[in-house]
């Protein structure tokens, strides 16, 4: 059974519309949770919110019957802070079932003693998808819009921007990328068989700890820096060896999985279909591991014994994160970072307009989709101006007629045509602006997006979505907040003046 949220109030507890918040506050709880309120009090945004909040439950539940299961608004809520304030599954657990704000805007009052399970929270936060979120953040980014004056929001002026989230990833080796899948591959057929009466892995954890042995003599040989070449051969020929014997013994237990695979499939098939589906992902999960470590295993006997360089193209940069890319964009003191580009275009309120994961692209080839998206989405959208890497003569022309006015530098020399169009006081006054985007970014970065905490594809794209509509919701939040500051000045003013007037 699920529930929008609980609409009778409970003993001691305080209806969300009479929250009252620290204005002077800094932090972005009170921010985040202003704005919450916001849509709360608006019937008719509340209503679309929860229109669009009913799409995370599964077709197959029934929503009128069975257990109680968290609120719609109680999901939203606990997403928005838990990616905004870079929390994990753990503080966030902590904080809804301990602190007093929250938990009123959960719906919870003092005498109220229910309490979040951590699986709970983990299992409803899985079933936001990316394409409810994103209608989400477009109702609260429309929102922000209608609190300022007609005026300011008839032209909506843009700015456009990448950077790399980085994957919750060690640095690569082949060494400690193939002890990954080994050992996991290890682990997860050990359980398996045991699960059902497989015999084979009594001794599992001792093959890890034999692994890791040799990983760790692997890992800590290095090249002799010795000029005598009898000693830089004798030192090679360690290395040899040690890899040698290291990538032997992991090749002579990949049979051994590969039969017990076969068995564990025989022995599941036989057994009922919600069941066989279980045991049939963790069969799956042991074959992914498995050739990710032949993968480690080929790649390594041609770096050490062939001599041979791995081309970019075949190297593999996490066995658990797949998604993640290599990536280098010539920062100083950042060689490399790991993870995936996400580009983003805001307006001038600091709103992101739209996102995109740019998996194997690069700036220049969103410019185009990532504008038209946000054309479609906001009408208004009159501006966008972006850096150098954007730049292409067909990105611009095709900007050109998407866009009333394009700010885009252009690469390498520039025409005596493209001198004028870059010296016009339009484009010089976006170009000035141009560097507000950079401190959404950072914004991003120091509100959950320096390191996507979640795991796999869908979960990175899940916490993008998330950190955007929630950094739209602090924005939202500081708009009321500063309005509501700005009220009570204007109330203290006028209360001085009377007091003078009657004095």
């Amino acid at each position: 059974m699920r529930k929008k949220l609980e609409p009778q109030l409970q003993i001691g507890q305080v209806d969300i519309a009479d929250m009252q918040f620290d204005l002077r506050s800094r932090d972005e709880i009170p921010k985040i949770l202003i704005g919450l309120q916001h849509v709360y009090t608006t019937p008719e945004l509340r209503e679309k919110v929860f229109e669009i909040l009913e799409g995370v439950i599964p077709d197959n539940i029934d929503k009128s019957y069975g257990r109680p299961g968290m609120d719609l608004w109680n999901i939203f809520v606990i997403a928005c802070l838990r990616v905004n304030c870079n929390w994990n599954f753990d503080k966030i657990h902590e904080m809804a079932n301990q602190h007093h704000s929250i938990r009123l805007m959960l719906g919870h009052g003092i005498f109220d003693e229910c309490r979040y399970s951590l699986q709970t929270i983990k299992d409803n936060f899985a079933l936001l998808t990316p394409t409810v979120i994103d209608q989400l953040s477009q109702l609260i980014v429309q929102a922000g819009h209608g609190l300022l004056l007609v005026e300011e929001i008839a032209e909506l002026k843009g700015q456009c921007d990448s950077w790399v989230v980085e994957t919750n990833v060690h640095y690569p080796t082949n060494n400690n990328l193939l002890f990954d899948a080994v050992r996991k591959a290890i682990a997860i057929i050990a359980y398996v068989c045991f699960r059902l009466q497989i015999s084979g892995w009594r001794q599992w954890q001792h093959h890890i700890n034999t692994i890791k042995s040799l990983f760790n003599g692997v890992r800590k040989l290095r090249k002799s820096s010795s000029k005598n070449k009898e000693t830089q051969a004798k030192r090679d020929e360690e290395i040899r060896q040690a890899y040698e014997k290291y990538l032997d013994h992991v090749e002579s237990l990949i049979p051994r999985i590969d039969e017990s695979l076969k068995l564990a499939k025989e022995k599941v098939l036989l057994k009922s279909a919600e069941v066989r589906d279980s045991w049939l992902g963790k069969i799956k999960s042991v074959e992914g591991f498995v050739n990710h470590a032949k993968i480690q295993i080929d790649q390594n006997r041609r770096r050490i014994f062939n001599g041979e360089t791995i081309p970019h193209i075949e190297k593999i940069f996490s066995v658990f994160e797949t998604q993640t890319e290599w990536i280098s964009k010539g920062k100083a003191g950042v060689s490399q970072e790991l993870g995936l580009r996400v580009a983003i275009l805001k307006d001038q309120f600091g709103f992101i307009l739209t996102h995109m994961v740019m998996r194997g692209l690069t700036d220049d080839k969103v410019a185009i989709s990532i504008t038209q998206e946000a054309k479609n989405l906001f009408a208004n959208l009159v501006q966008c101006s972006y850096d150098k890497g954007f730049w292409s003569p067909e990105n611009f022309t095709a900007l050109s007629k998407i866009l009333k006015t394009v700010i885009l530098p252009k690469k390498g020399g520039l025409s005596k045509a493209d001198k004028e169009r870059q010296c016009d006081p339009e484009f010089v006054q976006g170009r000035c602006h141009h560097p507000a985007v950079e401190s959404a970014i950072n914004a991003l970065e120091n509100h959950g997006l320096d390191r996507c905490l979640d795991h796999g594809t869908d979960g990175f794209d899940r916490y993008i979505s998330i950190a955007v509509v929630a950094r739209n919701m602090q924005q939202l939040g500081h708009i009321i907040q500063q309005q509501r500051l700005e009220a009570l000045r204007k109330e203290k003013l006028a209360a001085a003046e009377q007091f003078l007037l009657a004095s």
